[in-house]
């Protein structure tokens, strides 16, 4: 069997699914929260989204927002950066996306609700972007104990409501 660099490409890359892979599963049954990770999260420069739904899977390649719709809504999103924390954050209610899965194919995602919430926050991370720096209106941060005191998990996501310019 040939010998592999440890800088080829494709071994790269594998490496890098299998460790998003890996922390998205141990971060789920540290915090029982979790649906996707980007690669920035576990200090990879690459614009990888692993996202894992119920029981189905998705690596996304240079993902990206292309289009939204005309509503908002209001999310308290977590985030394995803060686990303890939730942060209320406006975000569009529908929203395209394109990326490339692992084959090269290239694919267009028609999201809605917590989905679009979702791939906005991991695009946000491959940008740089946190929760934090979206936070939205007075009051926007609370520790998960003490929201989940008050609120049950539906309550995380507001109503869509027309965009205010």
């Amino acid at each position: 069997m040939p010998h592999v660099p440890n800088d080829d490409p494709i071994t790269v890359k594998s490496r890098v699914l299998f460790a998003l892979r890996d922390t998205l599963r141990a971060a789920k049954r540290k915090y029982r929260m979790g649906r996707a990770l980007a690669a920035s999260q576990i200090g990879a420069p690459v614009r990888i989204v692993f996202v894992e739904v119920d029981k189905q899977r998705w690596t996304m390649i240079n993902p990206e927002i292309t289009d939204v719709g005309p509503d908002d809504f209001l999310v308290w999103d977590d985030c394995f950066s803060f686990p303890n924390l939730l942060v209320r954050v406006t975000r569009a209610y529908t929203a395209t996306l394109t990326y490339t899965d692992l084959k090269g194919k290239q694919h267009t995602m028609q999201l809605d609700g917590p989905m679009s919430e979702l791939l906005q926050h991991e695009i946000d991370h491959l940008d740089g972007i946190l929760a934090v720096d979206r936070a939205s209106g007075l009051d926007p941060f609370a520790f998960r104990t003490e929201w989940e005191k008050l609120h049950r998990d539906p309550e995380r996501y507001g109503p869509p409501k027309p965009r205010e310019i």
